[in-house]
């Protein structure tokens, strides 16, 4: 007798591998305009200018194309001038000032807009739009027949209010007075958007957390302190950097009210690059200076940031 052994049989339904899908160029064909564009408006300009800010590059080389590599000559002149550094404390100066204004005032009117009934919120949202839509020249120049001598508005409501001192006052003659009302023009060109960015962040915060918070007995400033500002503080800390990035890279406007006078007192890095590339036409050392900037922008942005991941990681 012989005995047979049957073989089991495999009840499990056979699945086949899935064929593999044949990678497509189009997406990267149809975004490549895209970076080919950004590549030409962004990184050609910036590589341009670190070539030129270690070269001989003056008017006579503009001409004729013949700069001459001279390494880091360029920088080491620029950070010997005391001019400069007294410059960069302008800058910071200005920069802090400019942002700690706009972040307190986007603030309170963000607080404001999630506070404020529908009409009214959507009437006050749209003269932050008009703001924030208004062309820098413009907005520049608006402020600039403002504070005229004879004609502007400002003068002639102060005068009206009993202040004889300001009649036919010249501010852009006076370096602290101008200071002031560059401030007061960027911070309200920046507010608009920051309000608004802040604004949009609030709404998305869970009103349960508040109504607990308002049942503890807790008052606003410590619901801002305890539920708000931890629950956004990403947020917070982004629109800051943008606004460092914003203000500290402002030209337009200083360069349309004062170019930087009377005397150095409204003169920023944007502003001495310029003045030393145009007037001078020494665009080495105005690239060197600008090129100086960034490095100043990225290791306080940096900073900023390791300073919020550890609280990040605290938290």
């Amino acid at each position: 007798m012989t005995a047979t052994l049957a073989r089991p049989v495999d009840d499990r339904p056979r699945t086949t591998p899935p064929p593999r899908r044949r990678r497509s160029w189009w997406p990267y064909l149809l975004i490549s305009p895209t970076l080919v564009a950004t590549a030409y408006l962004l990184l050609y300009p910036l590589a341009r200018n670190v070539v030129m800010s270690v070269q001989e590059f003056g008017l006579p080389q503009l001409v004729r194309g013949d700069a001459r590599f001279t390494g880091l000559a360029n920088y080491a002149k620029v950070l010997s001038d005391p001019e400069f550094w007294a410059v960069v404390r302008r800058t910071l100066l200005f920069t802090a000032v400019n942002v700690v204004l706009i972040m307190l005032l986007s603030t309170l009117v963000a607080l404001l807009l999630v506070r404020l009934g529908r009409w009214l919120r959507l009437l006050v949202m749209s003269g932050l739009v008009l703001v924030w839509a208004t062309p820098v020249i413009a907005a520049t120049t608006v402020f600039q027949w403002l504070f005229q001598s004879r004609l502007g508005v400002v003068n002639w409501v102060l005068v009206e209010l009993g202040f004889e001192s300001y009649r036919d006052y010249t501010w852009f003659a006076d370096g602290p007075a101008t200071f002031a009302i560059l401030v007061v023009l960027i911070v309200w060109q920046s507010v608009p958007f920051a309000a608004l960015s802040l604004y949009a962040a609030m709404v998305t915060v869970p009103s349960e957390l508040y109504e607990a918070a308002r049942m503890d007995g807790a008052g606003a400033w410590r619901v801002f302190t305890r539920i708000t500002f931890p629950v956004l503080r990403a947020m917070f800390g982004l629109i800051t950097c943008l606004e460092v990035i914003w203000v500290a890279k402002a030209f337009v406007q200083i360069w349309v009210i004062s170019q930087g006078g009377p005397g150095q007192a409204t003169t920023t890095l944007p502003v001495y690059a310029f003045q030393v590339a145009q007037s001078l036409q020494r665009y080495d050392l105005g690239a060197a200076v600008s090129m100086l900037m960034v490095v100043l922008l990225v290791l306080a942005l940096l900073a900023y940031f390791r300073q919020l991941y550890r609280q990040e990681g605290v938290s």
